[in-house]
């Protein structure tokens, strides 16, 4: 069974041992260390996924705005190696875009791998006019995507945290 709860300054370690578990560096462990006390980033949303075995799984998600409007960017997310392919990572998304959407946010971005994130709902934000906020090469321009839940939520390019506003991010 898996339990989705925030996380807190309590679970920093664990939170870290787990994108350096998942990634098998420090980049993004250190990523969520920035975003966490980086204040352009606030609201964040920290979500951490336990099992019965203990910590399996984490997601943060930063906020972002497009065209005026709240919004979040998701990143990173991360299960242990050996807890994934079990529903870790979904459970995650699905908790937090839950949660954000309740929270009145018009949109959740993500630039990731379209097969992996589509199975939560996200799709091509380019479909809806909103632009990441460094240009992305062609061959990962469908990487950059969105869940949007408000219909007036209006187009153009989406700002992000400092923490997340590097060019060197958003090349593949």
């Amino acid at each position: 069974m898996i339990r989705v709860r925030d996380a807190d300054a309590a679970d920093a370690a664990t939170v870290r041992d787990i994108h350096r578990a998942a990634f098998g560096q420090d980049d993004e462990a250190d990523l969520v260390a920035a975003l966490l006390r980086d204040e352009t980033a606030q609201p964040v949303l920290s979500l951490l996924a336990e099992t019965d075995e203990g910590a399996a799984g984490h997601i943060l998600f930063s906020a972002a705005r497009v065209a005026g409007r709240r919004a979040a960017l998701l990143a990173p997310l991360a299960a242990r190696p050996e807890c994934q392919r079990k529903g870790i990572g979904g459970a995650l998304i699905a908790e937090g875009l839950a949660r954000l959407r309740g929270a009145g946010v018009a949109a959740v971005f993500v630039f990731g791998d379209p097969a992996y994130y589509g199975r939560s709902g996200f799709a091509p934000a380019h479909a809806h006019g909103m632009a990441p906020p460094h240009p992305v090469e062609e061959p990962w321009r469908d990487a950059w995507q969105a869940v949007v839940f408000a219909a007036d939520t209006g187009s153009g390019r989406v700002s992000v945290a400092r923490s997340l506003d590097d060019p060197v991010l958003w090349q593949v």
